[in-house]
């Protein structure tokens, strides 16, 4: 597709002779572009349409990559890598060796911040711009944060922080009344007060006109008199309160008015605090499709360009967050003690259908994963049955709650862990490594890993029904087997493995052990199934169950019968495989060298984004992956014999 004007726009210098009608034109060409690559590559679409205007605004008035622009999150930023430089590599977006889906250091100099969660962009723009000051440069810091970001703890210090320090930080807030779920809580309300208030606009525009016709000296009386009509004001403005001289709101799609507002606050030289600039704006503009979306197209598959109809799977396999909802909304029309809870992510993480049977029972708690840690433990000091239930990347944003308002309380807190281990295209900003080891390592846990669908619907039962102390179970991204849950499902009794498959005692034959925690275990089989048919090693196999307690009669009874006992986990370094070696050394098994150990877990780096296959293969967690070590571990026992 041809885009007379986005064509020869290769860096944000080339905005800067362009007339106001012509970044007009721009900007439906940039947004329809952004539309043309989604629409191959999949991604985050809503939050980049919406940002267009202030994309080329920012670009167009700030001298970036000299001055800087901070993204928050980094959903909205495609648009950003488009007029910075990467428009030839935006078919990369998401794959192995391509563009990040986020703002990455590494990729370009106009990355200033790398991120993938959110809430981080004024915190990260004031420390840039006390480092501005303290070295007496002469540059601009800004900071795009969303009316969904505000909602958490973080950015609220860091407003504090940053009104109170009167630094020059201009801070851009998008409020678009949708984060990636329409927005809840106190603050959302406010800010469409404060939207909606036509007191409030009128006197802004006055104010605008006025500053216009009046002379230079009359200004600061022109901005004091503001204040004091902003003070009587039946609209107060928090961010006033805080320090910043708020200005808007203002249509974040009307880009002349944007340039004029930026081109202003570039240009005064005299003020002694933050700026904040309240823009509205509707994410997704310009893009419709027949399926429709309430989340705004905040993340989209492949899609026809025409129609805006997704590429659906071949198949119509149960997601394991289908399972885990089902599960769960089974159990809770039995029990009306169980409570779901959510951090801006009820259809990620499958309780919008919880929602619908139990609206009085689910609970929204914005962008706010310390807050919906510690509220869960507020509703199981009352006897209560919460189900904490985040993405494992997310779950780490609150780990000092984690350990203070629920292990050391040893509170029933029940964590669904969503997104466990390596999730494709996000790449390392929201893949799952860690939370085997951060929540293996707390007394009082016990953590789950559920090897197939049917065991997750298990493990969510024995979650319910435990009551003596924190409980977690973990789940990957993508499809299960299953098309249906076609049977009821079973309570695990805790911290007991099962045997898959027992290999005879063949004396001739080494004899490897595989205790597997997670899904790897249908790797686990065929791999096991290639080194029994092609290379003759015997394999037993066993399906751990829990990371915490482990099973240590089942690890004793594979450590007594093997020569090589193997764990594996979809997790970093410390977490399952640290218990199993904990016991095997206290015990003695290594003593006499008669046993082998070896621990398969994620390596010790962050892996860049591409298909979860391709990840796992990099990992060496695949089935290829597992036989190549296994035959390096058995190639060493055959030359120990020889010996």
């Amino acid at each position: 597709m041809k885009y007379p004007i986005l064509d020869n726009i290769n860096y944000p210098k080339d905005l800067k002779g362009l007339s106001i009608d012509e970044l007009k034109a721009l900007a439906e060409e940039l947004r329809q572009k952004t539309i043309e690559v989604v629409s191959q590559t999949g991604g985050h679409l809503g939050a980049g349409l919406g940002v267009i205007e202030l994309t080329i605004a920012l670009h167009y008035v700030f001298e970036t990559p000299f001055d800087k622009v901070i993204w928050d999150i980094g959903h909205q930023t495609y648009p950003h890598k488009i007029l910075t430089g990467r428009k030839d590599k935006m078919l990369t977006l998401r794959k192995k060796g391509g563009l990040s889906g986020f703002t990455r250091r590494l990729e370009s100099e106009y990355d200033h911040f790398g991120a993938g969660h959110s809430s981080t962009s004024v915190s990260a723009a004031l420390g840039m711009v006390v480092a501005r000051d303290l070295k007496q440069e002469d540059k601009h810091v800004v900071a795009v944060i969303g009316d969904g970001a505000i909602s958490a703890g973080m950015a609220y210090e860091a407003f504090n922080n940053a009104g109170y320090s009167k630094n020059k930080l201009i801070v851009i807030l998008n409020n678009n009344d949708m984060s990636i779920a329409p927005p809840t809580g106190a603050m959302s309300k406010y800010l469409s007060k404060i939207s909606s208030s036509k007191p409030y606009l009128t006197f802004r525009n006055f104010a605008k006109q006025a500053l216009e016709f009046l002379p230079s000296g009359v200004e600061n009386f022109v901005k004091k008199t503001e204040q004091y009509f902003r003070n009587i004001s039946t609209v107060n403005d928090i961010f006033d309160d805080l320090g910043f001289y708020s200005i808007g709101p203002l249509n974040g799609h009307d880009l002349e008015d944007l340039i004029t507002v930026l081109t202003n606050i570039k240009e005064d030289k005299n003020v002694s605090s933050p700026f904040l600039v309240h823009i509205i704006t509707e994410k997704g503009k310009g893009f419709t499709s027949s399926q429709g979306s309430i989340e705004k197209y905040h993340a989209v598959n492949i899609f026809d360009l025409e129609t805006g109809e997704q590429k659906k799977s071949a198949n119509s396999k149960l997601t394991y967050t289908n399972i885990f909802a089902e599960s769960l909304v089974k159990i809770a029309k039995e029990d009306d003690k169980i409570i779901a809870i959510t951090a801006a992510m009820p259809s990620g993480t499958g309780l919008d259908s919880f929602a619908k049977h139990f609206p009085d029972r689910m609970f929204d708690v914005g962008i706010a994963e310390q807050h919906a840690v510690t509220f869960a433990a507020g509703l199981a000091c009352e006897g209560l049955k919460p189900f904490c239930t985040l993405y494992s990347t997310f779950l780490q944003r609150a780990y000092d709650q984690v350990v203070h308002d629920v292990a050391l309380q040893n509170l029933p807190v029940r964590f669904a862990i969503d997104r466990a281990g390596l999730v494709g295209a996000d790449g390392p900003t929201h893949a799952g490594s860690f939370d085997l080891t951060y929540l293996c390592s707390l007394p009082n846990f016990v953590v789950m890993a559920p090897s197939d669908a049917y065991e997750l619907a298990s493990a969510v039962k024995t979650a319910a029904y435990y009551n003596f102390g924190p409980i977690a179970f973990r789940y990957p991204r993508g499809e299960s087997n299953l098309l249906s849950l076609d049977k009821n499902e079973e309570m695990f009794t805790i911290g007991k493995g099962r045997i898959i498959k027992l290999t005879e005692n063949m004396e001739d034959s080494i004899k490897v052990g595989f205790i597997s925690l997670g899904t790897l275990l249908e790797n686990v089989i065929q791999a096991s199934q290639e080194l029994e048919q092609e290379y003759g090693v015997m394999c037993s196999i066993a399906d751990a169950r829990f990371a915490k307690p482990i099973d240590k009669d089942l690890i004793r009874k594979l450590a007594n019968s093997h020569d090589v006992l193997i764990t594996l986990e979809e997790g970093a370094i410390g977490g399952f495989s640290a218990q199993v070696l904990e016991l095997l050394s206290n015990e003695g098994y290594f003593d006499q060298g008669k046993l082998i150990y070896r621990a398969l877990y994620l390596p010790d780096k962050f892996i860049e984004q591409a298909t979860q296959a391709e990840m796992l293969m990099e990992a060496k967690l695949d089935k290829g992956g597992i036989v190549s070590q296994v035959l390096n571990i058995t190639s060493k026992i055959y030359k120990r014999e020889m010996v």
